[in-house]
């Protein structure tokens, strides 16, 4: 092999490598995050049967992602691994391809939550990836195997199984790095002394022209002009808007609490349970000792959760729960906390820290830290 074409072989190596272990890591680090888009997909697709596989298939995707990048980055088997990476990339291009026409979910979630792409972009990404890939395919007889069966396989085994560890560990705890804006240390919503702006659009019933004014900065006293033009659409320009746009809180007689709980100026625990009857029953109920604790110091406390008021009730009643519960998206709840059920605590609309229900502190070490804070 000449200089150039080993440098061309280096440099591929190196992009497909690279991408393919930061593409396998920010999806290993948040396996349920990967999962729940997997569940999109298979809801898209109409093979709910899949849903119970997603976790696995998470886990299993990003570590067959991250190893691959590691052997093609460091030369292990290049005769091998680079079939494996044809083949790989066959499959997801043409995936992609579909996506991009189809566009059955908006996020693949290719990296995961830390890089947004759409779909059209991930396809093009696909493509330009495509070019290494060919070269190191064409190019495999010629690279030198420098390592031998043991050396090659056994670094791969290795590190399978302490990515997959990793997976696991996140899966059981949470993301040991957290892309998603529920992430400790964000404020989640804007302080501003600007007016919310309300902007209404307008269209003409002859032309079909549309006009979009800012409310009340049209004629709606010209009774000509109004007889012209029709109402088409509305879109509020808010700059005290939560960050997390998607949550909305509410009792269950649905009366709106987001505001009380986000921008409660004191500390505020939220208690996240996307499904109640999936959620752990023992950290459910241990939850009661630090709810009561924390009301009674004059902190505030929810419980919150999309399940149905008669599911909310059942398990209360089983697990005699003595703290409120309220309700909101499951989408939403997933967002905050990869845990179910899974703890935040807040203050003036800071996410100060959040755990797993296996990692929950009791309430004294959490009131020590609070009071040090202070």
């Amino acid at each position: 092999m000449s200089t150039k074409m080993r440098i061309l072989h280096f440099v591929s190596r190196t992009i497909i490598g690279v991408v393919f272990m930061f593409s396998g890591f920010v999806k290993g680090i948040d396996p349920l995050g990967t999962a729940y888009r997997l569940e999109d997909y298979f809801m898209a697709w109409g093979t709910d049967w899949m849903m119970p596989a997603a976790v696995t298939l998470s886990v299993l995707l990003s570590t067959m992602e991250f190893v691959l990048g590691f052997v093609v980055l460091f030369n292990l088997k290049p005769k091998v691994n680079a079939w494996m990476l044809l083949g790989v990339m066959i499959y997801f291009t043409g995936l992609t391809l579909y996506d991009a026409v189809a566009n059955p979910v908006p996020d693949c979630g290719c990296f995961g939550d830390a890089i947004k792409l759409t779909n059209v972009q991930t396809f093009l990404k696909n493509v330009i990836l495509f070019i290494p890939t060919v070269i190191l395919f064409i190019w495999r007889k010629k690279a030198k195997d420098r390592y031998s069966n043991l050396q090659a396989y056994g670094t791969a085994g290795v590190i399978t199984a302490l990515f997959a560890g990793m997976c696991l560990f996140c899966i059981m705890h949470l993301p040991i790095i957290d892309f998603m804006e529920w992430k400790k240390g964000n404020k989640m919503f804007t302080e501003s002394n600007l007016p919310v702006k309300y902007y209404l659009t307008y269209r003409n019933k002859q032309t079909g022209e549309t006009k979009e004014y800012l409310s009340p900065d049209y004629p709606f006293n010209d009774s000509v002009w109004m007889s012209q033009w029709e109402f088409v659409d509305q879109r509020v320009d808010d700059p005290n808007e939560y960050l997390g746009a998607d949550l909305q809180i509410v009792d269950l007689e649905g009366n709106d609490v987001t505001n009380d709980i986000i921008r409660d100026p004191g500390y505020h625990f939220m208690l996240i349970t996307w499904d109640i009857a999936k959620a752990n029953k023992g950290a459910l109920k241990s939850v009661n000792d630090l709810a009561m604790k924390a009301e009674s110091d004059g902190y505030g406390f929810a419980s919150i959760t999309s399940s149905l008021p008669a599911e909310i009730d059942t398990v209360s009643k089983q697990l005699n729960l003595r703290y409120t519960f309220y309700q909101a998206d499951d989408v939403a709840l997933k967002i905050m906390v990869r845990s179910n059920p899974g703890l935040i605590l807040m203050k003036a609309g800071v996410v100060i820290d959040k755990w797993a229900f296996r990692d929950i502190p009791d309430y004294k070490e959490i009131k020590k830290e609070m009071i040090a804070d202070q």
